[in-house]
């Protein structure tokens, strides 16, 4: 019936009525049953591996009349057909098997009960305002709230901890697990030294960004968001006065070799107001290796710009561009990607 919604929109209403009859025909209408079964998970081992919180179930079990007085299954049906098949994919919780035992009123409950625990009454109000389609929360949330783990947060803002294997792979453990549990991330990357530069633990010279940021865009594949219900989200920052800005500029691209992209992260420029003032006037632009021009990438405002130009005297740049090469290399990505 969907795919007949072009010839008349009334096919997609047939289509979720259909869809969203049969769910409930192979659901049980009792909250309490839900979350018992939810509760009740064991692993493999025979572990006791409940995907619901305890908090939850206790409340669940000792006001469960009142709690269920609440539902309203009709408004299941002010789901749209796409709608409703987004959250049967992957926001309405499964067993083991792969069985679906939520319906969309049961995951707003866990929800609001997730948030407002054992006030019930401010618990109810928010169910009614979800399953009304007042408003909705983030997917975090929406996963996570009443669930053993309780991380509700959508955003992570990261920095690299240090230029090290250590530092790197401390930070790349830190993004795994927030990903792990739906949350998305931004990091900054600009402190992580240039390509040739000098290692000094090994004698050896550094390959840069793009082979880390591969190894990062790999996490992102691996690592996904609530174990296979969304792809993950990393989003890469780097300032324009980075060696490997440009390099950095073309990971997202179409076309090139497949080991220098990256094309599964998401990747931004923060970008001073010097750059876009030597843009506007066609000037020069001098790129720098993080190890020969410490501290700049924690100033901002007038103190970067004394600190830049006070590496530019001092000749420490690695090269020097026009900085409307790198504006157009910017405008191109964008257009392409």
């Amino acid at each position: 019936c969907s795919s007949m919604c072009t010839i008349d929109p009334e096919y997609s209403d047939l289509a979720k009525r259909i869809a969203i009859s049969n769910h409930h025909k192979n659901t049980k209408e009792s909250f309490l049953d839900v979350i018992e079964m939810l509760y009740s998970c064991h692993s493999v081992r025979g572990e006791h591996s409940p995907l619901v919180s305890e908090e939850l179930y206790q409340i669940v079990k000792e006001r469960h009349e009142y709690i269920q007085e609440q539902f309203d299954f009709q408004r299941d049906y002010l789901l749209d057909y796409f709608g409703f098949k987004t959250l049967e994919k992957s926001y309405l919780l499964r067993l083991q098997d792969k069985d679906i035992v939520e319906r969309p009123q049961h995951l707003w409950m866990r929800v609001a009960i997730g948030l407002y625990g054992s006030d019930l009454k401010s618990a109810f109000q928010c169910y009614t305002e979800l399953s009304t389609k007042c408003y909705t929360h983030a997917t975090p949330t929406l996963f996570n709230s009443g669930t053993p783990k309780n991380q509700l947060a959508s955003c992570f803002l990261l920095k690299m901890q240090e230029d090290s294997i250590t530092g790197i792979f401390n930070t790349l453990g830190q993004c795994a697990a927030i990903s792990k549990h739906a949350g998305g991330i931004g990091l900054n990357v600009h402190n992580i030294r240039a390509t040739g530069s000098w290692i000094r633990g090994t004698n050896g010279t550094s390959n840069g960004l793009v082979p880390m940021l591969r190894v990062f865009n790999d996490t992102a594949r691996y690592v996904d968001q609530g174990g296979g219900k969304r792809n993950g989200s990393f989003a890469i920052y780097v300032e324009p006065w980075h060696a490997d800005v440009m390099a950095f500029l073309h990971l997202k691209r179409n076309h090139g070799d497949e080991l220098l992209r990256a094309r599964d992260l998401f990747y931004a420029l923060w970008i001073p107001d010097l750059f876009m003032k030597r843009v506007l006037e066609n000037g020069d632009w001098t790129l720098f290796n993080p190890d020969a021009a410490p501290g700049l990438d924690d100033v901002y405002g007038d103190e970067f710009v004394a600190l830049y130009e006070r590496y530019e005297r001092e000749d420490r740049g690695d090269k020097t561009v026009k900085a409307q090469l790198i504006w157009t290399t910017v405008m191109e990505s964008l257009v392409e990607t």
